[in-house]
């Protein structure tokens, strides 16, 4: 059971003396309950989703199969697998070099924001639900979970068009996904939401994975560091590892973009931008959110909330192994104003 603590922040708006009303909401660690991916992956079921996975299937020390999770390779296989056999997506593929995120971690973020819709309107009807995916990647894989899990229709966002491309031929290659998502290019690299939103559209909440880093040379870094733990964890399971040759290889497991990995600022200052403009289209959306990968931005962002006047805010905290993030949403709308938008989805 999610356990829920109440906090309040003063606004510091002259006009008005009502409290941001914050909520910390604390999961039991591991994968959402509504997860597919709980447990070891069962590489029979992916096998025969996508045979081709085969090739690059290996053994633990435990005899138990794998892969390598730092060929890339092999983690775009895993995931053309995954998305074959529990999201009848049978046709994916991202451009080279491109982001190829862990799916389990992506449909979590999914999960618990639609628990947090279903806790503001236990009659919701998910299938009425409308979404804004901010920075989709050429992979799509938000979109995809929402659309097939929940039946949401979303509209998804980037500002790089080989991303955008990507994106659309995922979603004309594959029937669940049809007349479901539509994805649109945000021409201007500093908005977030205008030229997105567009007048009289309305939104049940947004989604967004910030770019982590705040360079290329802090994202270059961050992947030496894991390429090096990928290495040592090999060596602590058994297996033989040249560190030093697996920091030269080119390019991370997951890969990634300018665009997908890092920003001028990093995550503090892209969330805090996507806040301040949030403001301006508080009456078309109900809730926004966005991933927290850095503990100490949550403080940051609780900050830029008072100067926007947000009236609620969510923290949904999330842990699997010993990798911690956190989810903000945010409302500009009360609670009886949230319960009269939602009762159109009921």
């Amino acid at each position: 059971m999610n356990k829920i603590k109440n906090t309040s922040f003063k606004k510091r708006s002259i006009d008005t003396k009502t409290a941001i009303q914050v909520k910390i909401v604390s999961s039991p660690a591991g994968l959402h309950p509504k997860n597919k991916h709980h447990g070891r992956y069962n590489f029979e079921h992916l096998v025969k989703a996508l045979p081709e996975l085969e090739r690059v299937i290996t053994n633990n020390p435990r005899g138990e199969h794998s892969i390598d999770f730092s060929n890339p390779l092999a983690v775009k296989l895993l995931n053309k697998a995954l998305l074959c056999r529990y999201y009848d997506v049978k046709t994916w593929d991202i451009p080279e070099g491109y982001l190829c995120p862990p799916i389990p971690g992506r449909a979590d973020y999914i999960h618990r924001v639609a628990d947090l819709l279903r806790n503001e309107s236990k009659g919701l009807k998910h299938h009425l639900v409308r979404v804004l995916d901010i920075g989709v990647g050429a992979n799509c894989i938000y979109p995809i979970i929402g659309v097939v899990d929940y039946k949401w229709s979303v509209v998804a966002s980037d500002i790089d068009p080989v991303s955008i491309h990507s994106a659309k031929e995922i979603v004309t290659n594959n029937l669940p996904l049809k007349g479901k998502i539509e994805c649109r290019l945000q021409t201007d690299s500093k908005n977030f939401f205008q030229n997105i939103i567009l007048p009289g559209e309305y939104y049940d909440i947004t989604t967004c994975n910030p770019p982590f880093h705040k360079s290329l040379s802090d994202a270059q870094q961050g992947t030496d560091r894991k390429i090096k733990n990928l290495a040592l964890n090999r060596q602590k399971r058994g297996k033989s590892a040249n560190i030093v040759a697996e920091k030269t290889q080119p390019a991370l497991n997951f890969g990634g973009q300018k665009a997908e990995l890092w920003c001028t600022g990093g995550e503090a200052e892209f969330v805090k931008n996507m806040v301040l403009e949030s403001r301006e289209f508080a009456d078309q959306v109900l809730w926004f959110s966005t991933l927290i990968s850095k503990k100490e931005n949550v403080r940051w962002m609780k900050k830029n909330l008072e100067k926007v006047n947000a009236i609620d805010v969510q923290i949904l905290e999330m842990s699997q192994g010993q990798k911690v993030s956190r989810i903000v949403a945010w409302t500009f709308k009360t609670h009886q104003q949230r319960q009269q938008w939602l009762k159109l989805k009921s």
